[in-house]
């Protein structure tokens, strides 16, 4: 029996989700949360096996929640189920240890098959997000090193949280507080980000998340 934990900001996809993985007999869901922080309380409960976990939600995004569980409980797979195409978050969170990466429109086999394959301790690599992998091994290597690969990918995992949060319109101060981090090196990571995405200002962040789908 694989236990799975699933958190989302929307009652009607948690429903939805604890509905269809009833049906099958090997899958049990054992706790629901809304946020950042539930999240981060059932991983240290321990009573999931896999963490089913959104991007998008208030009070922590779940970048910041996948940091925190990882860092604290680095064996415990979570799946990243987002309403964003795997093209804007996929490749980054696999590098900030997700598991995986679906999107909420797949088909709900998917979901239950990348459960279990992540359970096992293996990667979920979608056929989109394999093929994006490749384009960016091949471009990379390929003549010239050109690609088309965002420049958000270079950040990171401090880095594009910090981004994340500038472009939604956190202050440093604010985002010092809840990373935890001193207002001096979060003005540092500001400074990296801009220069790697070469942009000038915080409107600049956010026009640019907005523009690749990063933020809503």
């Amino acid at each position: 029996m694989i236990r799975i934990g699933i958190v989302d900001d929307h009652a009607i996809v948690r429903t939805g989700l604890r509905q269809f993985l009833s049906d099958h007999v090997d899958l049990r869901v054992t706790g629901e949360g809304s946020s950042g922080h539930e999240a981060l309380d059932m991983a240290r409960k321990g009573d999931v096996d896999v963490l089913l976990l959104d991007i998008s939600m208030p009070d922590q995004s779940g970048v910041d929640a996948l940091a925190a569980i990882k860092a604290r409980f680095p064996e415990l797979p979570v799946l990243i189920l987002s309403g964003f195409p795997e093209a804007h978050y996929a490749t980054t969170l696999l590098r900030q240890g997700a598991s995986g990466y679906l999107n909420k429109e797949c088909d709900p086999d998917e979901i239950a098959n990348a459960i279990r394959l992540v359970a096992r301790g293996r990667r979920y690599i979608s056929p989109a997000v394999a093929e994006q992998l490749a384009d960016s091994v091949v471009g990379g290597s390929g003549a010239g090193g050109a690609t088309d690969k965002p420049l958000h990918e270079a950040l990171s995992e401090r880095e594009f949280q910090v981004f994340l949060r500038l472009a939604q319109g956190e202050t440093v101060g604010h985002i010092a507080e809840a990373l935890f981090l001193s207002v001096k090196t979060v003005s540092t990571y500001r400074t990296r980000v801009l220069e790697k995405l070469k942009l000038a200002t915080n409107s600049d962040l956010t026009y640019y998340a907005l523009k690749n789908g990063l933020i809503q």
